[in-house]
């Protein structure tokens, strides 16, 4: 037995924001929306996809967002990709480089850590 591969990852989200994702994840990052399977669409959230990368946020009651715990996206053009994010409010937080790659944050619209990775 072995791990092929991650099928999806999960965020949290509060109630009823799911157009503050939409705006962010499709409008910002260019993800696409998926449906969600009728068996799960009443219990609120979204899922987005880019390429294999599928991304689920469910609604979670109390919720907090996850400051330390990410998904790390590797993108094209991080730069075009910060200004567009940061002419749209959002604040993107430098971090030390890694072998490989320049990389920042951003926390979605609730809060949740995110990072931007671009090969170099």
């Amino acid at each position: 037995m072995q791990i092929l591969r991650i099928e999806h990852v999960q965020l949290a989200m509060p109630s009823g924001g799911e157009a503050k994702a939409r705006t962010f994840f499709v409008e910002l990052l260019g993800m696409r929306e998926v449906s969600k399977p009728q068996a799960l669409a009443n219990r609120g959230g979204c899922w987005f996809e880019a390429g294999a990368v599928h991304l689920h946020l469910g609604v979670e009651e109390n919720f907090l967002p996850a400051r330390k715990a990410h998904p790390a996206f590797v993108v094209s053009d991080l730069t075009r990709l910060r200004q567009r994010l940061e002419v749209n409010g959002y604040n993107c937080q430098d971090d030390v480089a890694i072998q490989g790659f320049k990389r920042c944050f951003v926390a979605d619209p609730f809060g949740n850590r995110i990072e931007l990775m671009q090969a170099l």
